[in-house]
C-alpha cells in the first residue's frame, strides 16, 4: 500500500534581533591579562630580529595567528586532506572522507544513509575520539556553519557541503574552545573552500558496487573569474545514490546456539505473539497463522526459530538519498586596505530509509477477550506484538533545505596588521516523518464490535489482527496514515577579528590576535499531531522550541621566549583565552597555553594544554518535559524490616519515611524529557608530541592526548538514581537533591521523581597518534607515503558520582560504535608523467564486546583492512580520467553479537562490499 509524500509549507520565523552588547569589565580584563604577558616579554635587551614578510605567514587551523608555513605539516595535532588527497580517495562525500580518519571512533552514522541519528536521519556527522558528535565543532571558512536536519538538531550535516567547492579539509585533533568557542572538546573540522580561477570545470563520476546495484552518481559545474581587483566562483553540484537492500548482504540477522550462528527472527511476527490471562495456560506464548495457505484460525504455541520475523529484507544497507548544491564565492577590492567577500551556500536534500512493517502492541496493550469475534482459542489474551506485514514495509523519508550566507569586509592596516568583519547567516529547514503508520485509536475503534461492522464500505471495518492476511486492504486504508514532522535551525552572528604583531623582542615578533563575536542560535520541532498526542504508533515526540544568544571575546598571544641558542632553534609560547557569556546559563572563561619549541632544522616539540566546553543542545535544554508512570522500585518500600546497621535502613528513617511504608503499585509517576536547568560540559585537554624531520623527504610525528570531560550530560532511570540515593551514607549524593525526588511528609510516598538528563557523568580518554609522511623514488618513479595511526589507550566513563567505571578502550559496546585500541589510515602515492595513482589501506583493530560471553562467537571482533586503489590520467591540463575501486578484496562485515543492522556493526564496518567508480573532468 503506497501513500504519497506531502510537504507542508514552513511559516516565516520571526527572530529576536541580537543584542550587540559585551561586559565592558570582562573585556577589559581579558585584554589587559594579554597585553600584560607581553609587556613582562619585552624587558629583552637582545638585538631584535627581523619579522617576517606576510607572504611568509597563513592562518592554520588551531590558531587565529597567521604562522609560518611549514607548520602546516599535515600531520600531528592537524591532519589536512588537501584537494589532490580528495580526488585520490574517490570519495563523493565529506562524511566519507572524514570516517576514515584514524581519530573517527564511536558513533556518528555511515554510509548507510545516518539510519540512527536521531532527528537528522539522512545527515552526516564526524565523531573525534568517539566523544560524540556534538562534541566536535566543524566550520566553514573558519565561521560557524547552520546545524542540518529536520529540526532543533545538535550538529552540522557535512554533505550539506560538496566536495567540488573544497579546497582542503583542516583537522585540529585537540581542544579549541578558548579559539573558536563552545563544542571545541574533541576537535575542529574546518572545511576550506576553493579560490576563484579563470575558467569552467564539468566533472561527472559514477560508480556502484560489483553485484551491480548501490549506483552512485555525481556532476558538478564550476566557473571562476578573477582580475585584479574582483574573483568569482560559482559551483552547482549534484549527487545521488541509491540502495542497497540488507537482505543482500545479510540474509538474515544472526544469534549463537551450539556454538554456530543460525537464523534468529524479531519476536514482533507477521502472525501475531500473544500471551494467555486466563486459563490453564495463563502466561504461556501463543503465534498465529503465518502464512495464507493455513487455516485463517491457526494457532500454535510460540517458537522462535519458526515463527521469528526476517527483518533484514524489509531494511537497506545503504539508504537513497539526493542532493542539489550551489555555492557561489566572490571578493571585490574596494580600496588598497579594504576588500568586500560574500558566500552563497544551497543544498537540498532528499532521503529516505527504509523500515520494516509497524508493529501493534507496541505501544499500546491490546487484550482480547475470550468472546471477541477474532479470537479462536476460547481464553483471554494479550496480543504483544503483531506485524503487519500485509501493509508492507514503512519508509522514512527527510527533505531539508540549508542556506549559508556571509557578507564580510576584510582589509590590512599596514604590512603587520590586518582585520575582518563579518556576517553569518544561515537556516535550515525540513520535514520528515514515516508512511505506513497506524493510527492507534482506529485500531482500537476496529475491534470494538459496538462500533465497528463487517459489511461492506464501512465507515469503520471490523479486524481480526490474529493471523497473517487477515487484515484485510479496508482495514488497512482505515488505520494507516502519514506522518509528517517540521522544523528547523537557524544561526546569525557577527564577528569582528584583528592580528598582527604588536612588540618587537630579540627572539622575533610578538603576535596577537583578538576579536568579538556574538551569535543567536535557533532550533525548532513541531512534531504530527497524531505523533504528539500519542495516537501514532510510533514514539512519542514533544515540540521543541528554543534559543540562545552567545557574546564572546578572545584574545591570542604569540610570544618568541628564545632564538638560535644551544638546543633551541626557536621557542615560542602560544596562549589564548576566551570569555563567554550564554542567555541559557551565563559566563564561562577558557584559556589555553602551549609551547612550540624547535631544538634545531630538524625537530620540534609541543606542548598545549586547554580548557573547552560545551554547552547543551536546544533539544536537550527545550525539547520539553513528559510525565509518565513508569516501573519503579522505591528503596524505602518496607525499610523498617531492614537490620538498624542497614544504610537504607538508616537513610530512610532520617529522610521521615514513616515505619512500616510500603510502595503502592510497581509504577512511580516520573518527569522525562528535556532538562532548562543544563549546565555546560566541560573538559580539560592536554597534548604532547614532537615532530622530526630528518631530511626534507621525511617527516614523522608522535602526539601523546588525554581528554578529561566533567559534568556530561546523562540521562538515568528513576529506579537508579533512588538506589543510590539511598545506599549512599548520610544521603550524601547529588541524587538525593530535591530535584531528584520529592516524599510527602505524612505517607511518605515520592510525589516527584525525575529522569530528566542532568550533569552527573564524566568521562577520561587518553592516546596517542602517529604520523608518517615519506616522499622516495622507485627508479625514477616518485612515491609518497602518508601514514596516520591512531592508538587509544583507555576510555573511561562514569555514569554518575560513585558509579562503577565503564571501560570502553578495545571495546565495541551496543550502539555506540566502535572504541578499538587501534586506527590507522596508510596511502601510497605515486606520479609518472601524464599516469597518478593512489593505494590506500585502512585498519580497524581487532575489539571486544563487553555484553557478550567470554568465549561466545563475536565475544572478539577481529582486526579488518579495507584496501582501495585509484588510477588518474592526465594527458592535458584540459582533461583528467580517473578509475577506482574501493574494498578492493570484498572485505566482509564481521559478526558482531549486539549488532545494530546486518549482524555488525553499521558504525565502523562496510556492508557494501567492492565497488567501482569513474570519473571525469574537463576544464576549458
Amino acid at each position: 500500500m503506497k501513500y504519497m509524500m506531502y510537504k507542508n509549507s514552513q511559516s516565516a520565523r520571526r527572530q529576536q534581533p541580537i543584542r550587540f552588547a559585551l561586559r565592558s569589565a570582562s573585556l577589559g580584563m581579558t585584554i589587559g591579562t594579554l597585553l600584560s604577558g607581553a609587556g613582562v616579554c619585552a624587558q629583552a635587551a637582545e638585538p631584535i630580529r627581523p619579522q617576517l614578510a606576510a607572504s611568509d605567514l597563513v592562518e592554520i587551523t588551531g590558531s587565529r595567528l597567521r604562522l609560518k608555513q611549514d607548520q602546516l605539516s599535515g600531520i600531528g595535532p592537524v591532519t589536512v586532506i588537501d584537494r589532490d588527497a580528495i580526488q585520490r580517495s574517490g570519495a563523493t562525500t565529506v562524511e566519507g572522507l572524514l570516517q576514515r580518519l584514524s581519530a573517527s571512533a564511536g558513533f556518528a552514522g555511515n554510509q548507510n544513509n545516518s539510519y540512527w541519528v536521531r532527528n537528522g536521519y539522512g545527515t552526516a556527522q564526524v565523531n573525534l575520539r568517539g566523544l560524540g558528535i556534538n562534541r566536535t565543532l566543524v566550520l566553514l571558512n573558519g565561521r560557524r556553519v547552520v546545524n542540518g536536519g529536520t529540526g532543533a538538531n545538535s550538529s552540522v550535516d557535512l554533505n550539506s557541503i560538496p566536495l567540488a567547492l573544497i579546497e582542503r579539509i583542516d583537522v585540529l585533533k585537540d581542544g579549541a574552545s578558548a579559539l573558536y568557542g563552545a563544542d571545541a572538546v574533541a576537535g575542529v573540522v574546518n572545511i576550506i573552500t576553493r579560490q576563484s580561477r579563470p575558467g569552467t570545470e564539468l566533472m561527472v563520476r559514477y560508480g556502484e558496487s560489483v553485484r551491480g546495484d548501490g549506483e552512485d552518481a555525481a556532476a558538478s559545474l564550476s566557473w571562476g573569474m578573477r582580475d585584479e581587483r574582483a574573483s568569482l566562483i560559482a559551483t552547482l553540484a549534484y549527487s545521488e545514490n541509491r540502495a542497497v537492500n540488507l537482505g543482500s548482504r545479510a540474509a538474515c540477522p544472526l544469534a549463537e546456539s551450539g556454538g554456530k550462528l543460525v537464523c534468529s527472527g524479531h519476536s514482533a511476527t507477521i502472525g501475531g505473539r500473544a500471551h494467555y490471562v486466563s486459563g490453564p495456560e495463563t502466561g504461556k506464548f501463543i503465534n498465529f497463522r503465518q502464512s495464507l495457505d493455513t487455516d485463517p484460525a491457526f494457532f500454535e504455541p510460540y517458537v522462535n526459530a519458526r515463527h521469528g520475523y526476517n527483518t533484514n529484507p524489509s531494511l537497506n544497507a545503504v539508504n537513497p538519498s539526493q542532493r542539489t548544491s550551489l555555492g557561489v564565492l566572490g571578493t571585490r577590492q574596494l580600496s588598497d586596505q579594504a576588500t568586500l567577500f560574500g558566500e552563497l551556500l544551497y543544498t537540498q536534500r532528499q532521503s529516505s530509509q527504509l523500515a520494516t512493517p509497524g508493529i501493534l502492541g507496541l505501544n499500546r496493550s491490546i487484550r482480547l477477550g475470550a468472546s471477541h469475534p477474532s479470537n479462536p482459542v476460547g481464553y483471554d489474551l494479550v496480543l504483544d506484538r503483531r506485524r503487519l506485514a500485509e501493509a508492507g514495509p514503512r519508509t522514512f523519508f527527510q527533505e531539508t533545505d540549508t542556506w549559508r550566507a556571509v557578507l564580510g569586509l576584510r582589509g590590512q592596516i599596514n604590512d603587520n596588521w590586518d582585520w575582518t568583519l563579518a556576517a553569518n547567516w544561515g537556516r535550515n529547514t525540513g520535514i520528515d516523518g514515516s508512511t505506513n503508520v497506524a493510527n492507534l485509536d482506529r485500531v482500537d475503534a476496529t475491534l470494538d464490535t459496538r462500533r465497528c461492522a463487517n459489511t461492506a464500505n464501512a465507515a469503520i471495518p471490523c479486524a481480526n489482527y490474529l493471523g497473517y492476511g487477515n487484515v484485510t486492504p479496508a482495514v488497512l486504508d482505515y488505520i494507516l496514515t502519514q506522518v509528517t514532522d517540521t522544523g528547523g535551525n537557524a544561526q546569525k552572528s557577527m564577528a569582528a577579528h584583528v592580528r598582527g604583531q604588536i612588540y618587537p623582542l630579540a627572539a622575533g615578533m610578538v603576535g596577537l590576535a583578538s576579536g568579538i563575536e556574538i551569535r543567536r542560535e535557533s532550533g525548532w520541532r513541531t512534531p504530527d499531531p497524531l505523533t504528539a498526542r500519542g495516537i501514532a504508533n510510533t514514539n512519542v515526540q514533544q515540540a521543541v522550541d528554543g534559543s540562545y544568544t552567545a557574546r564572546e571575546l578572545y584574545g591570542e598571544l604569540s610570544i618568541p621566549l628564545l632564538a638560535d641558542q644551544p638546543m633551541v632553534q626557536s621557542l615560542h609560547l602560544h596562549t589564548a583565552a576566551r570569555y563567554s557569556d550564554y542567555t541559557t546559563f551565563g559566563s564561562k572563561h577558557t584559556r589555553k597555553l602551549g609551547l612550540d619549541w624547535r631544538l634545531n632544522p630538524a625537530l620540534k616539540v609541543r606542548l598545549n594544554t586547554s580548557t573547552a566546553f560545551r554547552i547543551p543542545s536546544i533539544p536537550e535544554l527545550f525539547g520539553g518535559i513528559s510525565s509518565a508512570n513508569l516501573t519503579t522500585t522505591d528503596p524505602c518500600s518496607g525499610w523498617s524490616k531492614l537490620p538498624d546497621s542497614s544504610v537504607i535502613s538508616q537513610n530512610c528513617r532520617s529522610s521521615g519515611v514513616p515505619a512500616g511504608f510500603t510502595q503502592l503499585g510497581n509504577t512511580l509517576l516520573t518527569t522525562g524529557g528535556a532538562n532548562p536547568d543544563l549546565k555546560p560540559e566541560h573538559a580539560d585537554t592536554l597534548t604532547a608530541g614532537l615532530v622530526w624531520t630528518p631530511s626534507p623527504m621525511l617527516t614523522l610525528s608522535a602526539d601523546y592526548y588525554r581528554i578529561k570531560v566533567a559534568n556530561a550530560t546523562q540521562a538515568l532511570g528513576g529506579s537508579t538514581r533512588l538506589a543510590v540515593c539511598y545506599n549512599t551514607p548520610g544521603l550524601n549524593h547529588v541524587f538525593c537533591s530535591p530535584t531528584s525526588f520529592r516524599r510527602d511528609t505524612t505517607t511518605g510516598e515520592i510525589n516527584f521523581l525525575s529522569a530528566q538528563p542532568a550533569n552527573v557523568a564524566s568521562e577520561d580518554l587518553a592516546g596517542v597518534d602517529l604520523g608518517l609522511l615519506y616522499h622516495f623514488k622507485l627508479g625514477r618513479l616518485p612515491f609518497s607515503l602518508n601514514v596516520d595511526a591512531s592508538r587509544l589507550q583507555r576510555y573511561d566513563i562514569t555514569p554518575f558520582p560513585g558509579a562503577a567505571t565503564l571501560h570502553y578502550g578495545g571495546k565495541l559496546p551496543s550502539g555506540r560504535g566502535s572504541y578499538t585500541h587501534n586506527r590507522a589510515m596508510a596511502t601510497l602515492g605515486m606520479t609518472a608523467g601524464v599516469w597518478s595513482g593512489a593505494y590506500s589501506m585502512q585498519y580497524i583493530g581487532s575489539a571486544q564486546d563487553p555484553d557478550a560471553p567470554a568465549g561466545s562467537l563475536g565475544s572478539r571482533i577481529p582486526a579488518l583492512h579495507y584496501h582501495n586503489l585509484q588510477v588518474r590520467y592526465a594527458p592535458s591540463r584540459h582533461w583528467d580520467v580517473a578509475a577506482g575501486i574501493d574494498n578492493l578484496f570484498d572485505k566482509a562485515a564481521p559478526f558482531v553479537r549486539n549488532w545494530t543492522d546486518g549482524n555488525t556493526d553499521t558504525m565502523t564496518y562496510d556492508l557494501q562490499g567492492r565497488r567501482w567508480h569513474l570519473r571525469a573532468s574537463y576544464r576549458w
